[in-house]
């Protein structure tokens, strides 16, 4: 099986927005989701799936994962591209998935917020919210 490509949150962008069926999904944490932001797709009349990979606060893996792209409509057909905090968690959902027979799984590099800057915050390095693209609090 082929290893899950990282791409840039630019070129995430730019797929999500010339794919129709294209999907970002949100790999984090409710807490993640309410306490740190969620990208923001309006702008290409879309929405981000929020699916855990791990289910807080146990932070077990999320064994119904793969069920949970099923019912959300996904087939092997659609581009999906993970997402999470740093790339970590959604370079394994997306590995999950590519077993579950989604061949077209991509991790996005970096993730929400990216690695820590000189004074250990997140978001200012690289990622989703340092590349400048849109996000929101929920």
């Amino acid at each position: 099986m082929p290893a899950v490509p990282d791409i840039s949150p630019a070129e995430t962008w730019e797929a999500l927005k010339s794919d129709p069926d294209a999907v970002l999904i949100d790999v984090r944490t409710d807490a993640e989701w309410n306490f740190v932001g969620l990208p923001d797709l309006s702008d290409l009349a879309k929405q981000p799936l929020l699916i855990p990979w791990q289910v807080y606060p146990s932070m077990a893996v999320n064994g119904a994962f793969p069920d949970h792209l099923r019912k959300a409509g996904l087939t092997e057909a659609n581009r999906l591209f993970f997402i999470c905090r740093s790339g970590a968690r959604s370079l394994s959902a997306g590995m999950a998935a590519q077993a579950s027979g989604f061949p077209h799984a991509f991790n996005v590099a970096d993730g929400f917020e990216g690695p820590v800057d000189a004074e250990g915050h997140r978001g200012t390095v690289a990622g989703w919210k340092a590349t400048g693209l849109p996000w929101r609090q929920r």
